[in-house]
């Protein structure tokens, strides 16, 4: 194990963004005097930075090609936003309830898909039981996206991966879509298992 470049203990993490900082002032305060870690090359303080797509990118980067993965993403919002364009162009009632910006989306996408269980196999007296289990919150968001990817990657060879994956975000964004049906078959089998709930704890 290399001790050397793990920090103590003792050292906070970084609050990078100037929103969460205004935000914690008075919890920062108490933290004059404790050591903080450095912060990380790619975290920024810039009104593009996102924390929900830097994850979508390094989800979607295969082989270190995060170039590559970020121009993939690019697209996708590229597409996003001209399909949402169209549809509020198109639309004859309120214009301004269609949302145009595809961050917005990929971030009401994810919140769409995120698990809040899931089943793990605990063996007791030689059955094996599927026991629902409560996910954190990090799990939950890594599921939402892998989910999104993976459906994405399933569709048609033919059709390019932004393409897919801008149809799958917009499903997901309105709470349609086969990701928004796999957490819900997911959460129903939680539902069918809830006896074997205490399981858990023995």
């Amino acid at each position: 194990i290399r001790w050397m470049s793990v920090y103590p203990k003792h050292y906070v993490e970084p609050i990078v963004q100037k929103e969460k900082q205004n935000e914690q002032r008075e919890e920062l305060a108490k933290l004059f005097h404790i050591p903080i870690k450095a912060a990380v090359n790619k975290a920024s303080d810039t009104i593009f930075h996102d924390d929900t797509k830097e994850k979508m990118i390094n989800y979607i980067t295969k082989k270190g090609n995060s170039a590559l993965a970020r121009s993939l993403l690019t697209k996708t919002f590229e597409l996003i936003k001209r399909t949402q364009t169209e549809h509020m162009n198109l639309a004859k009632g309120d214009k301004d309830k269609i949302n145009t910006n595809a961050e917005v989306l990929l971030k009401q996408a994810v919140e769409n898909c995120r698990p809040l269980l899931q089943v793990t196999a605990i063996k007791r007296g030689g059955v094996t039981y599927q026991v629902p289990v409560p996910i954190t919150t990090r799990r939950s968001y890594f599921l939402a996206m892998k989910w999104l990817l993976e459906a994405a990657r399933e569709k048609e060879r033919k059709v390019s991966l932004p393409e897919k994956l801008a149809w799958e975000i917009l499903d997901a964004a309105h709470g349609q879509g086969r990701v928004v049906k796999r957490k819900d078959d997911l959460h129903r089998q939680c539902e069918a298992n809830r006896a074997y709930a205490h399981y858990r704890w023995s």
